[in-house]
């Protein structure tokens, strides 16, 4: 029953964490799935689109999706891969750049929010035990 319960809390804070997140997103029409694609360039570089899929989890034609609606938005673009002409390497513009600093700054304060209703001490030992979580679990979805 303990365990049920400590899931169902985690599930729903899961869930409240994303639709936090939606919300904050739309103003800057931004989908989840685009600010986690801004995210893991800004982390890592310019990437061929295949490597971005695999980063996000999600199948190479919904990457060239969120990749083309980031392309619109004129947050990233597609270059010549170096190393091999044939495929293609997505970067982020200098407006891409911009708004994920945008994002990232509206996700602290979120979180900053979200988290509020905790001490520093309480913080700190739910970041303490996420991190430990995160480390022990499978190392396929890390």
């Amino acid at each position: 029953m303990a365990e049920e319960n400590l899931l169902d809390a985690f599930w729903a804070v899961a869930r409240a964490l994303r639709g936090r997140s939606r919300n904050m997103l739309a103003p800057l029409g931004i989908s989840p799935w685009q600010s986690r694609a801004l995210g893991e360039l800004d982390r890592h570089g310019p990437m061929r689109l295949g490597i971005l899929s695999e980063r996000l989890r999600i199948a190479a034609r919904s990457a060239t999706e969120v990749v083309d609606g980031l392309e619109a938005l004129g947050l990233v673009v597609r270059q010549p891969d170096p190393q091999d002409r044939r495929a293609t390497v997505v970067s982020l513009t200098s407006e891409g750049k911009q708004r994920r600093k945008d994002i990232r700054s509206a996700q602290l304060a979120e979180a900053e929010h979200y988290f509020g209703v905790l001490s520093p001490e309480e913080q700190a030992c739910l970041a303490q035990s996420l991190r430990k979580l995160h480390a022990g679990g499978n190392s396929s979805e890390a």
